[in-house]
């Protein structure tokens, strides 16, 4: 197979995953440990934060949604906090891989975001290391610019048609499968990230790269 674009998710690939920070909030607040990452996932379509990263609502109406959810099992959890949570550590082997894949090959990102809506807000999700990675990607599709979300598969398909290639041609990373599936039945080949040492060598190996200068 001649592949000809890398598609990313940005959180928890590119940036350590929010779900470790949620967990240390968790621990530290005496909460059950993945409260917000099931809180997030049930009615994953119509949720506070599907609504959220959809730009469907503002930041007041989601600190006043997504706590009205936690109550229902019984915790109070303001959004407010859980946003403060997102921003996650770059990880400079993946940057320097996309440095190093630039070039020869088309470059795509899919994230599902939030729109920074304070400047606290801004400065915490979207540092310069964050910034400084974003501008290696050729194309970057935003689930709060654009109004859908993954996994909603017409996400997938503004990115490859941007690009200019077929979803056969098209690698696809992301760290939750639920997003993966899309792609994978829209064509593309999927790569589920867990370890980016290990995530590296297995794009090499699709590629066909035995070292990338």
């Amino acid at each position: 197979m001649k592949y000809k674009a890398i598609i990313w998710d940005f959180g928890g690939v590119i940036t350590s995953s929010p779900f470790e920070s949620f967990n240390i909030f968790e621990k530290q607040n005496n909460l059950p440990k993945d409260l917000i990452r099931t809180v997030n996932s049930e009615n994953s379509d119509s949720n506070a934060w599907a609504k959220f990263e959809s730009n469907q609502i503002s930041l007041d109406e989601f600190d006043k949604l997504f706590l009205e959810e936690v109550q229902k099992k019984g915790y109070n959890v303001k959004g407010r906090e859980v946003v403060k949570l997102l921003s996650g550590s770059v990880r400079p082997n993946m940057v320097e891989f996309l440095k190093e894949l630039k070039g020869r090959y088309k470059l795509g990102c899919i994230t599902n975001n939030i729109r920074p809506l304070e400047k606290n807000l801004e400065e915490n999700s979207n540092n310069n290391e964050s910034k400084n990675a974003m501008l290696l990607f050729d194309h970057i599709i935003e689930s709060s610019k654009v109004g859908i979300r993954k996994p909603n598969p017409e996400i997938y398909k503004i990115s490859y048609r941007a690009l200019k290639v077929d979803p056969e041609e098209c690698i696809y990373l992301d760290d939750l499968g639920i997003n993966l599936k899309p792609a994978r039945s829209l064509g593309m080949t999927t790569i589920k990230v867990i370890d980016p040492e290990e995530t590296i060598r297995t794009v090499k190996e699709l590629l066909e790269l035995d070292n990338v200068n």
